[in-house]
C-alpha cells in the first residue's frame, strides 16, 4: 500500500509544543514567530523533516500558517479546511483564522497593537509576503526579523533531509530533449537582458532538464536548486548521494554538478542581471543575491508556463494513463456495487481502489492520498481517513472519492460521488447541480486570451441559483508525472493567467453541507484549439478535451433537472466511456460499465 492510515494529527501536544517555542521565542528577543506550511522550495506537499505546521498545532492540510504570539496563536486557513482545522487542532490553544479573508497583516495589528519583532526562517517565505507585511505595519511598531527555524530548535525527532535519487526522464514522453528546452529559455533571458534566472521549484528543475526525483511522496520531483544562464548552460545544486553516474550521462557537460551548500556562495558570486520570481523564491535567495554584486530582476519562473503547455507527446501519454486508470476505476466501481450495503468501511474503499490501479502493473505512485469521507466525512473536503476516524459505508450516505494515479506518462485525478443505497432527494438535486456545473465547464467555448477566473463563474451558476456555492476553486493544473497540483492555470476567480492550449486543469465543482454530506465531481481536461463553425465571428477560440472517461452515478441524477443539451452531453459522455474503456475490462466490468452507461 502506498497509502498509510496512521493519525498524523496530534492535538494533544499542541499546548506543550506552543509553551516550548514561546520560550523559545523570549530567548531570541522577539514577541512573534510564523510558522508556514512550506519548505525552501515552496511546494504544495512536503516532505517529513517540513512538517513544522503539522508538527506544532496537529493540522495536517496541504495548504495554511500560524502566526505564534506571546499570547495568542492563529492557524491561518482557506475555505477547503474550515471544518479539519477544528478537528485537528487544540481549540484551547490555538485559534482558526479565516484567510484570506483575514490578512495576517491586519490580524498582527489587531493581536499586537503595540507591535513588535516577528522573527520568520527567511528560507519557507517568498520576498513578496514579507514585504508586504514590512510595509504595511513598519508605521504600527512592527519589525521583521530573519532568524533560524524556532521550531527546528524545539523538534528533538525531527526527520532528516530527504535524500531521494533522482533519475532521467525519457525524452520520448517528454516531447522535448531538455538541450532544446534549455535553448529555448536562454533566449528568452538573452532577449530581456538578463544574464541568469534563479530556479527554485522542484517541479521546474524537474520538467527543464527532462529528470524526476523521489524526495517528496506523491509527487516525483528532487529536491533541488538550479541557475539558468543566458548561454543555455545550467548549474544544478543537490545533494550529491541523490546523483549516480547515469543521471551524470543524461545532463551531460553544459550542466554543472554542485551540492546544495554551494547554492550560496553561487549567488554571491552572480553577475549581471538576475532574474528571480517574487511569487516562488525564498526570500534567502533575494537577500543572498543583495549582498553580492549581481542587479535582482523580478520575473516570473522561465519554467512556469512553458511546463504548463504540455507538448503532443506529454498529452499523448496523459491520454494513455487516464485510460489505463480509469479502467482501474471501472474495476473497482464493479466491485463497490457488488458489496452488500454496509459491510465496508472507508479505509476497505481506498485500499480495494489502490489494489485496483496497482494492478494494473504500470502504478508508481498515488498522486495524492486518497479522499474517501461517507456521510458527514464528505463536507470535509480533503478529508483523509486514520484508523481512529474510519467509518462504516451506511444506507442512504454519498461517499465522495477522490483520487488518482502516478504512472511514468501521466499524472491522474479524478473524484466520483457515489451513493450508498437509496439516497435522498435533496442530495440529488445538490448532486445535479454539481453534475450541471461540471457539463458547463466541459462544452464551453471560450476566446483566447481569457483566464481562469472568467470561466470559474460557469461552473458555479446553477449552484448559485439554489442559493448555494463551494469553498475552493473549480479547477487546478496537473503535471505529466509531476505534480498534481501545478501552475500558473486554474480554473479559479483569483487566476489571471490567460489559458493556453495544452494546459491540464481539473474540472471539479462540488457542494458541501457539513456534517451531513459531500459532493464533488471531477473529470480532467485539457485546452485546445476549438474548430471553426460555420457563422460564427473569425475570431480564436479554445475548447476542453476530457481526458477522464469513467461513468457517473446515473442513480444520483434528477434526470428532469437536465436540459436537452446537459442530457445530450452526458449520454455522449457515456457512451465515449464506454468505447474507450470497455475493450480494457475484465468480463465481469465489461457488464457493469454496459449498465452504467446507459442513456438517461
Amino acid at each position: 500500500m502506498f497509502q498509510s492510515f496512521e493519525n498524523r494529527a496530534d492535538p494533544s501536544q499542541g499546548k506543550i509544543r506552543l509553551t516550548e517555542l514561546r520560550n523559545r521565542m523570549t530567548k531570541e528577543s522577539v514577541v512573534g514567530f510564523l510558522v508556514p506550511r512550506a519548505d525552501a522550495h515552496q511546494g504544495e506537499y512536503c516532505a517529513p523533516h517540513d512538517e513544522r505546521l503539522s508538527w506544532l498545532t496537529g493540522f495536517t492540510g496541504s495548504a495554511g500558517f500560524a502566526a505564534v504570539l506571546k499570547d495568542s496563536a492563529g492557524v491561518f486557513i482557506d475555505g477547503r479546511y474550515r471544518t479539519q482545522v477544528k478537528e485537528q487542532v487544540d481549540l484551547a490553544v490555538f485559534t482558526p483564522v479565516p484567510w484570506p479573508e483575514t490578512a495576517l497583516k491586519d490580524w498582527l495589528a489587531q493581536e499586537l497593537p503595540q507591535g513588535g519583532v516577528i522573527a520568520y526562517d527567511p528560507w519557507l517565505h517568498v520576498a513578496s509576503e514579507i514585504e508586504d507585511l514590512e510595509a504595511s505595519l513598519a508605521k504600527k511598531g512592527f519589525s521583521f526579523r530573519a532568524s533560524a527555524n524556532l521550531v527546528d530548535k524545539i523538534w528533538p525527532d525531527q526527520p532528516a533531509p530527504p535524500l531521494g535519487p533522482i533519475a532521467p526522464y525519457p525524452e520520448a514522453l517528454a516531447g522535448e530533449a531538455h538541450a532544446s528546452k534549455r535553448a529555448r529559455l536562454a533566449k528568452a533571458l538573452r532577449a530581456t537582458g538578463q544574464s541568469a534566472a534563479v530556479i527554485t521549484l522542484p517541479d521546474s528543475i524537474a520538467w527543464l532538464l527532462n529528470i524526476r526525483g523521489s524526495d517528496i511522496p506523491r509527487n516525483p520531483v528532487p529536491h533541488a536548486f538550479a541557475i539558468l544562464f543566458d548561454t543555455g548552460h545550467v548549474t544544478l545544486f543537490a545533494d550529491p548521494k541523490k546523483i549516480d553516474d547515469m543521471l551524470r550521462a543524461h545532463l551531460g557537460p553544459e550542466i554543472k554538478l554542485r551540492p546544495t551548500s554551494a547554492l550560496e556562495p553561487t549567488l554571491h558570486s552572480l553577475q549581471g542581471t538576475v532574474r528571480v520570481d517574487r511569487k516562488t523564491a525564498p526570500i534567502k535567495v533575494v537577500q543572498e543575491l543583495a549582498e553580492g554584486n549581481a542587479i535582482l530582476s523580478w520575473g516570473d519562473d522561465p519554467c512556469i508556463l512553458p511546463k504548463a503547455c504540455k507538448t503532443s507527446a506529454e498529452i499523448e501519454g496523459t491520454q494513455e494513463a487516464h485510460l489505463r486508470d480509469a479502467a482501474a476505476v471501472v474495476e473497482f466501481l464493479t466491485w463497490f456495487d457488488a458489496q452488500p450495503i454496509g459491510s465496508l468501511t472507508e479505509i476497505d474503499v481506498v485500499k480495494r481502489l489502490e489494489e485496483a490501479r496497482y494492478a494494473t502493473n504500470d502504478l508508481l505512485d498515488i498522486s495524492f492520498e486518497t479522499i474517501a469521507g461517507t456521510g458527514p466525512h464528505g463536507a470535509i473536503m480533503h478529508y483523509r481517513v486514520t484508523e481512529e476516524t474510519n467509518a462504516p459505508l451506511k444506507e442512504g450516505q454519498l461517499l465522495v472519492l477522490d483520487s488518482g494515479g502516478q504512472y511514468i506518462d501521466g499524472t491522474t485525478d479524478i473524484t466520483r460521488t457515489l451513493p450508498i443505497g437509496a439516497v435522498g432527494t435533496e442530495e440529488k438535486r445538490c448532486f445535479t447541480r454539481v453534475l450541471q456545473g461540471m457539463i458547463a465547464i466541459s462544452r464551453l467555448r471560450f476566446p483566447k486570451g481569457l483566464a481562469g477566473r472568467d470561466l470559474d463563474a460557469i461552473a458555479r451558476y446553477p449552484l448559485w441559483l439554489a442559493g448555494q456555492d463551494f469553498n475552493h476553486g473549480t479547477g487546478h493544473g496537473v503535471g505529466v508525472y509531476l505534480c498534481v497540483h501545478e501552475g500558473p492555470q486554474r480554473l479559479s476567480r483569483v487566476s489571471d493567467v490567460p489559458l493556453q492550449a495544452g494546459m491540464i486543469l481539473s474540472n471539479e465543482p462540488g457542494y458541501y453541507c457539513e456534517g451531513a454530506f459531500g459532493i464533488r465531481l471531477e473529470n480532467l481536461i485539457v485546452v485546445q484549439d476549438a474548430r471553426t463553425l460555420e457563422g460564427a465571428d473569425p475570431r480564436p477560440m479554445f475548447d476542453f478535451l476530457t481526458l477522464t472517461y469513467v461513468p457517473i452515478a446515473r442513480a444520483l441524477i434528477c434526470a428532469e433537472m437536465l436540459s436537452l443539451d446537459e442530457r445530450n452531453w452526458l449520454n455522449l459522455y457515456h457512451k465515449a466511456c464506454y468505447e474507450n474503456i470497455a475493450p480494457r475490462l475484465s468480463p465481469e466490468a465489461q457488464v457493469w460499465l454496459s449498465h452504467a452507461t446507459q442513456d438517461i
